[in-house]
């Protein structure tokens, strides 16, 4: 049990802070507000690199959006800036109505969110909104064009804002948290880069075309995790409250909708793929767009290893626990000693 927590906490990089003072907590008006005004991320787009998530906040956010299922969720964090950095010490959710493909928060969200904060406020916890996160269900932590436009805003009129993206599908099949941050750059900026493609990573055939259509207008972040001494020992006591659960669960029998999706996916691409292998054989187009459709026959093979890595994984969970528990407490035959 103590493994498989450790094994956790391994595998989505959480760190202890200074367990004598918790510093990453301490939250000082005077230097927030110095920073406010000196509003450093004006001057340079790339200003803010790096995002570090309490664990406490992540299993908020991961909880809520596992709780969608295929609908996606929105909610803010709070926290504060310190240097090139946002530290996210909480995460609240949003009473928003979402669709499988976009969420958008009206004024009953806004009004919740001016009153949390007021009360958060009252009972001393000064960390303001740093930032809103949702969640992508099965199709990977990137921001849509309405994402975009929702964080553009945020940046215009409440900076410094983040912007969160969450797999929950994808966090139960790959067994560590599929997480984002991201910042969109001002209207009239052109990076000199390719955007926010930093890595591949595999995208449905349906959204595709909004992936590529905005990448260029926001870059990522890099995620870390933290812990306080309380945090350990609160992660401790629910570990061992519903570590049962987690070992009884397949992750194939949980998100086996995903896995469905995946493959139904998978077969349309290869499917296109293969069409466009056809027409270049034919001599029907030219030899930048038989490149083309090398670079995306490489992907529909990273997209079927990774789906297979996926299933043997959870199969061979599957094959540990049976070997493990299987029999257990059921009495042993009695062995016969021969006669020689």
């Amino acid at each position: 049990m103590e493994t498989a927590y450790k094994t956790w906490e391994l595998d989505n990089n959480v760190q202890l802070v200074d367990p004598q003072r918790d510093a990453l907590y301490t939250y000082d008006p005077a230097e927030q507000k110095a920073i406010g005004d000196a509003k450093p991320w004006r001057t340079d787009p790339h200003h803010f690199k790096n995002v570090r998530i309490s664990a406490v906040a992540l299993l908020k956010m991961v909880m809520h959006a596992r709780s969608g299922g295929s609908i996606e969720v929105m909610g803010l964090m709070q926290g504060k800036i310190a240097g090139d950095t946002f530290i996210v010490t909480d995460a609240f959710r949003l009473p928003v109505e979402g669709t499988e493909t976009r969420v958008n928060a009206q004024d009953e969200a806004n009004e919740y969110m001016v009153s949390y904060l007021q009360a958060c406020r009252d009972q001393g916890k000064l960390e303001n909104a740093v930032g809103w996160y949702h969640s992508h269900p099965g199709y990977g932590c990137w921001l849509s064009g309405i994402d975009v436009s929702t964080q553009a805003t945020q940046q215009t009129f409440s900076d410094p804002f983040l912007a969160v993206v969450i797999d929950p599908d994808r966090t139960i099949s790959a067994g560590k948290v599929e997480i984002g941050a991201f910042r969109t750059y001002p209207e009239n900026y052109k990076p000199a880069g390719s955007g926010s493609a930093d890595g591949y990573q595999t995208i449905p055939l349906a959204k595709i075309e909004d992936f590529g259509a905005h990448s260029s207008r926001y870059y990522s972040l890099e995620v870390s995790h933290y812990k306080s001494t309380l945090d350990t020992h609160l992660l401790e006591l629910l570990w061992n409250k519903y570590w049962v659960q987690t070992l009884s669960q397949s992750p194939l029998f949980t998100n086996r909708e995903y896995s469905s999706k995946q493959m139904l996916d998978l077969s349309s691409k290869i499917r296109q793929v293969g069409t466009g292998i056809q027409r270049a054989s034919r001599g029907m187009q030219g030899s930048g767009a038989a490149r083309a459709m090398d670079q995306q026959l490489g992907k529909v093979v990273k997209d079927s290893n990774k789906i297979a890595g996926e299933e043997v994984t959870g199969l061979m969970a599957g094959e540990v626990k049976a070997k493990l528990f299987n029999g257990l407490g059921e009495s042993q035959p009695a062995t016969t000693p021969v006669e020689t």
